[in-house]
């Protein structure tokens, strides 16, 4: 079980365009040297995000791609499921014959971590991830440990109220 490059690099290249489209639409090939991503392999992943909606192209001159939602309304899993990538810790794919024709007696435990996974990765949104890139002081390159991933406290104290709890 891994998450391979088609989804991190989904992921990343995503974050570069959240974070310069301010803007206006964002030219590929500056998220391609800025992320040391083929810009080729980024058109083949950019198709499948605009087909699913999570971006829109700008043909012509100062054209592009912009984030087609706001921000806090794509997550992390909404990426990964448009790049088709499948997060599975079972060794049977979720057809329950792992063990010869039959489940093994781990699958429900694997079951379980993929449906964790997906509802984590669920829970960040790209506008978690640009406000950890903002946070970070200059020059730091990988995302900062200084705060963790996933809905800010304000945010689960909003969804308990709508909840009810």
């Amino acid at each position: 079980m891994r998450l391979t490059t088609k989804g991190r690099f989904a992921v990343t290249a995503m974050l570069d365009l959240a974070l310069r489209g301010e803007a206006g639409p964002v030219a590929l090939a500056g998220v391609a040297e800025r992320q040391q991503i083929s810009l080729s392999y980024l058109e083949q992943l950019f198709g499948k995000l605009r087909r699913h909606r999570l971006v829109d192209s700008v043909r012509g001159p100062g054209g592009g791609y912009c984030i087609a939602r706001p921000l806090s309304m794509v997550s992390v899993a909404d990426i990964i499921r448009a790049v088709d990538e499948h997060l599975d810790a079972t060794q049977c794919g979720g057809q329950e014959n792992c063990h010869g024709e039959q489940r093994c007696m781990t699958h429900d435990l694997w079951t379980t971590l993929n449906s964790k996974m997906f509802d984590y990765l669920g829970s960040v949104s790209l506008a978690d991830l640009v406000n950890q890139e903002k946070l970070k002081p200059a020059g730091v390159v990988a995302i900062s440990d200084q705060r963790p991933l996933g809905p800010s406290p304000r945010r689960i104290e909003r969804d308990k109220r709508v909840a009810g709890l």
